[in-house]
């Protein structure tokens, strides 16, 4: 026997058993039509064994037929079909976000149809592990409300094919969602399915496929006041520009994202590599971001949650304005941002940040500072519900 020969049989062995005994993540389910036409064949199996009637045997086998042909053709609409998911991050707290999903169909010559695809976006924390507990013995628990939590956080969407995927061609669904708060959303394709050709079963197939992305706190409005560094509202993340004013005190090496305007071309055809200039103005006004999350001086979840977007929606507007040095969180090593990549850094942390309650004997989070640093950026409550930010003791900006 030839290898095609052995190919071809060992393809029709597992085409014959997937239809036999499905895999494990697969399943089919009769839709209410379905269930119509399985009592349908019921009654007309009985009158026909009843009456001996050929008529009625035949038009049994006929919806046989059209059974078992609804499955095998649910079964093959999605055989040779695969997917990936793709998310493109940073996703913001409040802003629409995209899924995007890559379909391909390997079949050589049969198109596919009518599928749905199930996406779900649930918060979790991170290294969080489902401990195993008894719902008999566990005290206080409420079953139901723990489920009910769980639905009400939790995001879910299907994605429909409305068009016809042909043989060896591809395809690009989208599913679109707005993630309601910041931290780490664990985003999934839960399901895949079909109701083709008749809808009289209902073909789905689970999928692992996941991803955890964290979510920015929400940009928030602020007023300024005289007295702080220029703070320039801007708008999406954008590469960092270095401050032009003042004198020349020094070069160094170029980062991504610095302005092509301050390279040094001769320096830099002198050394073989890239240099950029470096004005006095930058280090001057330049900020470092000193965030505090002491539990017991944001003792309100909302007052906690505000501090988080003002941080975030501060550090990026020094950012594009060239001014913003280093950030840190809490006794944490400060980030030195010089890029844009860690400016998200950054921002990732705030994403997950929560109150800091240290234990009995440990150094309080808001600790004074390593080491100082001029023009440092803290923040305070002010009010009830508001948020201050303070350079060297100067209010700066509140929301």
């Amino acid at each position: 026997m030839s290898a095609a020969e052995k190919a071809r049989s060992h393809f029709w062995r597992e085409a014959l058993w997937g239809l036999i005994w499905p895999r494990r993540r697969e399943r089919i389910e009769p839709t209410l039509s379905g269930l119509v036409l399985v009592g349908l064949c019921f009654g007309v199996g009985t009158a026909a064994y009843n009456s001996a009637s050929n008529i009625l045997f035949i038009a049994l086998s006929l919806l046989l037929a059209c059974l078992i042909l609804s499955g095998v053709l649910a079964w093959w609409n999605l055989r040779g079909v695969s997917w990936d998911m793709d998310v493109q991050p940073p996703l913001r707290a409040g802003q629409a976000a995209e899924v995007g999903l890559a379909l391909r169909n390997a079949k050589r010559f049969l198109p596919t149809y009518a599928l749905w695809f199930d996406f779900a976006a649930t918060p979790r924390d991170r290294g969080e592990v489902a401990r195993p507990e008894s719902t008999i013995t566990g005290k206080g628990i409420d079953v139901w409300a723990a489920l009910r939590r769980v639905e009400e956080s939790t995001q879910s969407g299907t994605v429909h094919l409305r068009t016809r995927l042909d043989p060896s061609g591809s395809a690009r669904l989208s599913w679109m969602f707005t993630p309601p708060r910041r931290g780490l959303l664990r985003i999934e394709l839960r399901a895949v399915g079909s109701l083709y050709p008749f809808g009289f079963l209902r073909k789905s197939s689970s999928t692992s496929q996941l991803r955890e992305i964290p979510v920015w706190p929400a940009p928030v409005e602020y007023r300024r006041f005289a007295g702080g560094p220029a703070l320039r509202p801007t708008g999406d993340l954008r590469q960092a520009r270095s401050g032009t004013e003042g004198d020349m005190i020094a070069l160094r090496a170029y980062d991504p994202g610095d302005s092509h305007r301050l390279i040094h071309w001769k320096a830099s055809a002198k050394t073989g590599r890239l240099l950029v200039r470096q004005f006095s103005a930058q280090n001057s006004e330049a900020c470092s971001i000193w965030l505090r999350t002491d539990a017991d001086v944001w003792t309100r979840p909302e007052q906690f949650e505000l501090l988080m977007s003002f941080a975030a929606t501060l550090a990026q507007d020094l950012f594009h304005a060239g001014r913003l040095q280093s950030a840190a969180l809490d006794a944490g090593p400060p980030l030195v941002i010089r890029r844009v990549s860690d400016l998200e850094s950054f921002l990732d942390r705030l994403a997950e940040a929560a109150p800091y309650a240290p234990p009995a004997g440990a150094p309080a989070a808001g600790s004074p500072a390593p080491r100082s640093r001029a023009n440092l950026l803290t923040f305070e409550p002010d009010g009830p519900r508001g948020v201050a930010a303070y350079v060297n003791g100067v209010k700066t900006a509140a929301t």
